[in-house]
């Protein structure tokens, strides 16, 4: 019989590449999220039965464990950017992250594949990475083979980067940056779910991984090669810290005071301190190269989904065309 992975987080936006990438490779996928019945899109990505979404909560011991249940190995891609509710960034990066690895470790499944983060440490001043480190701690502590991933900004077409700031690009003739000389060095998502597959399956050894493209670049350079993409012209500000410190408050303090009813979805005060840290490979840290993995380069992918902002979308390219032809 083949065997049998379970991804946590199966279904979000890294998560549903290793899904692909692992039912390609013949393994049955246990698809543990939160919400099942909307994740059944995943279902075609192997044969039939070979992909199934099943219901779990990382806060909850026996669902986890459930879940998990005759696995060859697990791999948690659970993770937040903001805290709204019960997720918080303990409970999920941390209690979460120690749950899944210790019931793996009660279960004898000694592979465990982990998403962490390019900068997690204990001492971040940043939550979402003070989490992210002490949530790789708790794994290893009790998997100490277990393969940790920490990838830098992630691109892809579901992305919640490059489409955020596309989306921005719309409404006005500025485009302000908190964090604007920022350095990324930013992944494409498939090459993070090949990485996972190889930790997953066993061909690559097991250690701490830091996964970044080809192209290290500051924020406000990345926002320069997007708006050449989408055939914009916008005057890129570069907002001081202490303003976006301002913006990030104010947005906290309204979902704070709504109870969450209207989130901060623009900027909150923990993604400004992690702004303050580059997201690019350590000198020295193993990554892609050990992995026999070239990343994709982000020019060539970029085109192909944040076409959607140009001015005129899918038809930019044929009205620019149509401009060249003579009468």
């Amino acid at each position: 019989m083949s065997k049998l992975v379970t991804i946590y987080g199966g279904s979000g936006f890294v998560g549903r590449y290793i899904t692909q990438r692992m039912a390609k490779a013949g393994w049955r996928v246990r698809v543990a999220v939160r919400r099942p019945n909307e994740a059944l899109f995943v279902k075609p990505y192997g044969a039939v039965g070979q992909v199934e979404p099943v219901a779990c909560n990382v806060r909850d011991d026996a669902s986890v464990a459930a879940a998990m249940q005759g696995a060859d190995a697990v791999i948690n891609c659970v993770g937040i950017l903001a805290k709204a509710g019960k997720n918080t960034f303990d409970s999920i990066h941390v209690a979460g992250a120690e749950r899944i690895a210790r019931l793996a470790a009660q279960q004898g499944i000694a592979r465990m594949v982990h998403i962490s983060a390019i900068g997690a440490d204990t001492g971040a001043s940043s939550e979402y990475l003070r989490t992210k480190g002490a949530g790789e701690e708790a794994v290893l502590r009790h998997l100490p083979d277990a393969t940790i991933l920490r990838p830098s900004v992630i691109f892809g077409p579901e992305d919640n980067f490059f489409n955020r700031f596309g989306a921005m690009t719309r409404k006005g003739p500025f485009l302000p940056l908190v964090g604007a000389e920022t350095k990324f060095q930013p992944v494409y998502v498939d090459d993070v779910a090949h990485a996972a597959e190889l930790a997953a399956t066993g061909a690559a050894a097991s250690g701490v991984y830091e996964l970044g493209g080809a192209k290290v670049a500051s924020l406000r350079e990345l926002m320069g090669l997007l708006l050449d993409e989408v055939y914009r012209r916008r005057i890129v500000i570069g907002l001081p810290f202490w303003v976006g410190g301002l913006i990030a408050l104010a947005g906290d303090i309204v979902q704070g005071v709504t109870l969450g009813l209207l989130s901060n979805k623009v900027l909150t005060r923990d993604q400004l301190r992690s702004l303050k840290t580059d997201s690019v490979v350590s000198e020295g840290a193993k990554g892609f190269a050990d992995l026999g993995i070239e990343p994709a380069n982000l020019e060539t992918v970029l085109p192909e989904y944040v076409w959607r902002f140009r001015p005129t979308g899918q038809y930019d390219d044929i009205t620019r065309s149509a401009r060249q032809l003579r009468p």
